[in-house]
């Protein structure tokens, strides 16, 4: 993938906690707490998980930049979705942690020289992973969580 082709992606990645910050102005703590389909989470355990989920990507991220094909550690997303610093907890702490992670991971990007692209790691349930594949997955993850909120807030 090119750098002209990155670029998009590097833009969904800076562009999130923007975005996140917008569609929550002004929702209300019974909105955040309304779960986004019938057994999924609430708002507030979506961003909270958002910031758990990008705080690893940025740990990823690094490892593979500077670890050849490192081992990446799989964790239960589900059972830190219901520790209780996220479920129904304020959302500023998390926003600001996307907030720094997305700042830091944007600078990185588009600094890397190209061979870092084509780095590998491995993850015990993904298999071999890249750079490339990392940035995909959380462009797109975080597209996926903007519209989980959505529904359950109801915009």
């Amino acid at each position: 993938m090119t750098a002209a082709e990155r670029e998009p992606l590097i833009a969904k990645i800076e562009a999130l906690p923007g975005q996140l910050r917008e569609l929550i102005a002004g929702a209300t703590d019974e909105q955040l707490s309304r779960p986004y389909r019938q057994g999924g989470w609430t708002s507030f355990q979506v961003i909270h998980h958002l910031a758990d989920s990008h705080m690893n990507m940025f740990v990823r991220v690094h490892l593979i930049v500077t670890e050849d094909n490192p081992p990446l550690k799989p964790y239960s997303q589900d059972d830190w979705a219901n520790l209780t610093d996220a479920s129904g907890q304020p959302v500023e702490p998390s926003l600001k942690i996307l907030e720094g992670v997305h700042e830091r991971l944007v600078k990185l990007y588009r600094t890397l020289p190209e061979a870092a692209w084509t780095r590998t790691a491995f993850h015990p349930e993904r298999g071999p992973l890249t750079l490339v594949s990392l940035l995909k997955l959380y462009a797109d993850h975080g597209e996926k969580h903007l519209g989980h909120i959505r529904q359950g807030i109801g915009k």
